[in-house]
């Protein structure tokens, strides 16, 4: 059987900021994220499944991502552990919902977080095949699954 790719977009706002950059982005500024998540599977050949020919319901694929990922950094604030502590005390005390991470938030290492956290929950016979993460109009980060095993 054919291996098919299906690619679903979503949208979500996010403030981070870069720690020890030498440009502005050293700020807490934000973003409007555009994500196209794709997966690769077979088409459902069932003749009695109500998923006859699809590779991963559109629905499903909506409800994966929404819950792992824009749930979780929509209208959140994200910066590096390596921030000094008085930096992240006054993100706590600003904000509502912050993530402190391990890495520096750039689009290149959110979008390798978010395959990560997208790939531990597909379903057994779908595979995330990549993911792209606008950050702006003209700036982005891509992830392919054949490029990192």
């Amino acid at each position: 059987m054919a291996k098919i790719r299906v690619t679903k977009s979503f949208t979500f706002e996010m403030a981070h900021a870069l720690w020890n950059y030498d440009g502005p982005c050293r700020n807490i500024h934000g973003h409007s994220y555009q994500l196209y998540v794709t997966v690769i599977g077979e088409t459902n050949p069932d003749q009695g499944s109500t998923k006859l020919g699809m590779v991963m319901d559109f629905s499903d694929l909506k409800k994966v991502v929404k819950n792992t990922i824009v749930d979780v950094f929509d209208h959140s604030v994200v910066i590096s552990s390596k921030a000094s502590q008085p930096e992240i005390q006054r993100v706590e005390q600003m904000f509502d919902k912050f993530y402190v991470f391990d890495y520096q938030p750039t689009c290149e290492n959110l979008v390798t977080d978010m395959a990560s956290r997208i790939k531990s929950v597909l379903p057994a016979n779908i595979s995330l095949f990549s993911l792209k993460l606008a950050e702006t109009a003209t700036s982005c980060a891509e992830w392919f699954a054949s490029e990192n095993p």
